[in-house]
């Protein structure tokens, strides 16, 4: 038997699958918790003190570091950037 996904991409495939759009919110997320903490590290800002700064829990900041836990708003993002002293961007892309 023939394999139909010769010659395709991952992307094509998750696509495929319906798991496209899942995948790339998870790896964002992934990505903006992995950013958080090297600026946390570079500024030497703990957890508790993170929180603090956003007016929040510890187990909050827990979540929002947790690149397994996707379910973390923008609202919090964009007050996590704001803590370590960034911005955080959002845009539409092809």
């Amino acid at each position: 038997m023939a394999n139909m996904h010769i010659g395709s991409d991952f992307d094509d495939f998750l696509r495929e699958k319906g798991l496209l759009d899942d995948a790339e919110s998870v790896a964002a997320k992934r990505v903006i918790a992995f950013q958080i903490a090297r600026e946390m590290e570079r500024a030497n800002i703990s957890q508790s003190e993170l929180a603090r700064r956003m007016k929040t829990s510890r187990s909050a900041v827990e979540r929002l570091l947790d690149p397994a836990n996707a379910s973390v708003t923008l609202s919090t993002l964009e007050r996590a950037a704001s803590a370590v002293g960034k911005r955080l961007t959002v845009q539409l892309s092809a």
